[in-house]
Parts: C-alpha cells; structure tokens; sequence
C-alpha cells in the first residue's frame, strides 16, 4: 500500500515549490524530521531535501532560478537555499567510504535507498516526493513510527560503532519519541558499547546531553541510561531521582523546561563539581555561573522573594523548583533595588570603610525581612546607629 504525505502548511510553500523545480523532476526528495514529525501530526521545524545531484550542480541550478545559496557544508554535499519563508538544507545523496566513531568519509551516491542505509533510525529514514507526497521506506521506518519504535537501521552495533554518538542520540529519540518498553537489540547495543562514548569530544556530548534534557520529560530515559551503564560514561556524579521531582515540579507549577535547571537537578549541592561538569561540558560562561548558583543550595528554606533578590531571578527558580517550593511568590514581582547608599551613612557620621559596608549589611537584612519596605530603613538606619528618631 502507497502512503502518502499528508499536505500540511510547510508542503504548501510557494518558495519550497520553486525550489524543487529548479532542481528539476525526480532531482528532489523531502528527508528526514520534516517527513516522520508531518507523519505524526507534530510541527515542523526545518525542512531537509536530497538529491542526487551533486553540490556543484545544485548551486548552478538555484543561482539560475535567482535563489540564493549558500554552501555550508559542501564538502560533505550540503548547501542550503535561503528562501522567503526559511532555509532549506539540500544534500548531494552519499554512502559511506570509512568510519572511525567520530567522523565519516563519505562518496556521493546515486541510489536513494543507499543514502537511507547510512542513517541511523529507520524513522529517520523515510523519504518523500514533493510531486506526488509518496513515502518511500526501505528499512519499516513507518511501522516503527506507527508502533512508537526507535530502531537503528541495519544491525545496531555497526551502526554505533560508525558513530559513538548514536548512543546518546538513540536516547534522545527515545525520549521523543518512543514507547516502552524499547527496542531490545538497541539497548543492548547501546549499553555494551556505551564506554565507546569517551572516545568522543566533552563538547559532543554536552551538546547532545543538553538536546535531550530540553525534552518534555526525559526523567524515565535518563534513570533507563543509568540503568544501562551509559550514564555513568557520560555523567558519572548523576543522580536520576531529583531530575523526576523537577519535572514534576515544573509540570505543576506550569514552569518551562529547562534543560541547565535539569542539568543542576541531577548534580549534588557541590558547586566546585558543578563548575568542573559546566567546563567538561564546555558550556558558556553564563551557563557556568548559573549552574553554580543552583549547585549553591543548602535544603534551608528561605523565601522565594529574599532568594531572588540575592542571587537573581534564574538562580532562585533553579533552587526552589529542585527543592520543591513554590515560586508563585515571584509571578509578577520586580526585584526591587535597595535604595540606602553608602554617602547616607557617612553623612551620619560613620567613616568611609568597612564600618559603612557593615550598616548597610544590617540595615539590607532588617529591609528584606521587613518585605523589602522602604519606610522602614530610617528606623533601622537609626537603630544601627544607636540614635533614637
């Protein structure tokens, strides 16, 4: 039985139609996440196209058809058209010369089922005509996607040993899209050469470890990669229990995901170890601090307000939401700023130094837990002082 794509917003394009006749009849196959996510009825991010064309020739053909083009990754066959209503990759169909884990070598190719056989899932794997919205699966990518099957194409261990980095990928396209319980022989495989993942760069594997803790609820498939031995390659200080209690807590509390706040969950209040996994992971500056901060919680039960106020916003979600406290204390509220300054003291007769910080220490401290009240800093300002209004 044919099946077809169904039509939907993105395969209506105007520029995407103009796109594929440039690359001429039976030269274009929409690829990929395009395909599988319109198969499930979930919107579409970026469309991908193959060709058999190679990349020389495709950039011909769209500066012939005044589409501009850009040649991101022609080496490896991809450029992308840069379109009205966005980019578009299009990649020269390849098959696999070599292998080392890490990167392949790849020759163009001009058999569609060739290009299939070197991606990874079968539901990656399925393929359309823009013409006519036929599917063309060679490896049962539609019954996987029909039964919720993440499954690798061919034989598992090949598949991971071409590139250490479907482990963590297969996870995530676990988390996504998946049903439980998984496919057996990608577990297996993925566990038995789980250790393979240390061959690959830190940055990788932050990147990819972050991708899948952005998800809805990536707490079962993390605590299943602990089960399997793979957590403990990649992030061996995890603990799974607290990342299911976050999830809960921001599902209840109707708090976007966010996949540093997890990061921080899975991690102990240890904020030189929270430092050291945020320069292993090779994340940003901001990204370093903020996971320190999170990693700064002692269990003591301050206030949503008086934490913000000290350490930000951001920091104060990450804390209560890992230690299970309300935050509807912060909707709407604007951290106020203090307004005693310093030349105010001096002005009572306190010499500049430390003396001054200390007042302004007291006095923050009695503001704060008067509930940020203006009016009463002269009271404890004079109360610091030992004077009396």
């Amino acid at each position: 039985m044919t099946v077809t794509l169904p039509a939907t917003d993105w395969t209506r394009r105007e520029d995407l139609a103009v796109l594929v006749a440039a690359l001429g009849t039976g030269n274009a196959r929409y690829v990929g996440g395009a395909v599988r996510d319109t198969l499930l009825g979930m919107p579409v991010k970026d469309v991908d196209i193959a060709t058999p064309l190679e990349p020389q020739v495709v950039m011909r053909r769209l500066k012939e058809a005044a589409i501009q083009v850009v040649p991101t990754g022609i080496d490896h066959g991809t450029v992308t058209a840069v379109l009205p209503k966005g980019p578009v990759e299009i990649t020269t169909l390849r098959h696999d010369v070599s292998t080392d884990g890490r990167r392949a070598t790849v020759a163009f190719a001009s058999d569609w089922q060739d290009d299939a056989a070197r991606r990874d899932f079968t539901i990656n794997a399925l393929y359309a005509d823009p013409a006519t919205g036929q599917i063309f699966d060679w490896f049962g990518g539609l019954d996987d996607l029909a039964a919720r099957r993440v499954r690798f194409i061919g034989d598992p261990h090949q598949r991971i040993r071409e590139d250490h980095l479907r482990i963590l990928r297969y996870f995530r396209f676990q988390a996504r899209f998946g049903s439980m319980p998984a496919d057996a022989p990608s577990e297996s495989a993925c566990a038995e050469l789980a250790a393979t993942l240390k061959g690959l760069s830190r940055e990788r594997i932050g990147m990819e470890m972050m991708n899948l803790l952005s998800l809805s609820d990536p707490a079962p498939t993390i605590a299943r990669m602990a089960e399997l031995g793979v957590l403990e390659v990649v992030l061996p200080e995890a603990d799974v229990a607290p990342l299911a209690a976050l999830v809960a807590q921001e599902a209840r509390q109707q708090i976007v995901p966010d996949p540093l706040r997890r990061l921080a969950a899975l991690l102990p209040a240890d904020v030189q170890l929270a430092e050291a996994i945020a320069s292993r992971f090779r994340l940003s500056g901001a990204q370093k601090k903020r996971l320190a901060l999170a990693a700064a919680r002692d269990g003591s039960s301050i206030a949503a307000r008086p934490l913000a106020y000290r350490v930000g916003r951001e920091a104060a979600l990450d804390r209560l939401l890992i230690d299970g406290i309300d935050v509807a204390p912060l909707t709407g509220w604007t951290i106020p700023e203090f307004p005693l300054k310093g030349g105010e003291i001096v002005a009572r007769g306190i010499k500049a130094g430390p003396e001054v910080a200390r007042v302004m220490r007291s006095v923050e401290s009695g503001w704060i837990a008067a509930g940020f009240a203006d009016a009463v800093i002269p009271a404890l300002l004079d109360a610091e002082l030992g004077e009396r209004a």
